[in-house]
């Protein structure tokens, strides 16, 4: 018989009886700093306990040393496409931008389970690169969400973003 996940009460199990929803970060560059990667490692082996994550990395565009705002739209418009590509069906989409709307933690979690009592069996997470990300990534996602009115780099984003999900699962 079927445990039933006390923090998500939905129809969605795994061969073990468990809960499980599917976890994307689409995110523009790698981690380049060994401890950075090392605490996304530390944070995904946690979430792996409450679903699969994957984690994206695309290439970002690569703009000259001065770009003109010209050249940063069309690099936003060509990552925008690369994104889309990768944002998987059934999806409740999360672009992470300044304007985006703050949560608390608690927040947070209620507006994950929302999403998955509300039949999203894919949670996609999506950080810009370093010139943000383009109107059209913003505009379809279900919900923009910001962490801070500070511009953290887009590295660092990854790190607080696999905290935050971590500590909305316990």
């Amino acid at each position: 018989s079927n445990t039933r996940c006390p923090k998500f009460d939905i129809y969605s199990f795994n061969n073990n009886g468990f809960y499980t929803m599917n976890i994307t970060v689409i995110a523009l560059g790698k981690l380049k700093e060994k401890y950075l990667r090392d605490a996304v490692d530390e944070y995904s082996k946690r979430i792996s306990a409450y679903g699969r994550l994957d984690i994206i990395e695309l290439n970002p565009v690569r703009l000259s040393d001065n770009p003109s705002l010209n050249e940063i739209a069309n690099a936003l418009t060509k990552e925008a496409d690369d994104i889309k590509k990768k944002i998987p069906n059934n999806s409740y989409v999360f672009a992470l931008c300044i304007e985006g709307k703050e949560k608390s933690s608690e927040q947070f979690a209620k507006t994950i389970d929302s999403a998955i009592i509300n039949g999203k069996s894919n949670l996609v997470f999506i950080i810009g690169s370093s010139f943000g990300m383009s109107d059209e990534i913003k505009n379809l996602a279900d919900f923009k969400l910001s962490f801070s009115p500070m511009t953290f780099p887009h590295q660092l984003m990854r790190v607080i973003l696999m905290e935050a999900l971590y500590r909305s699962f316990t």
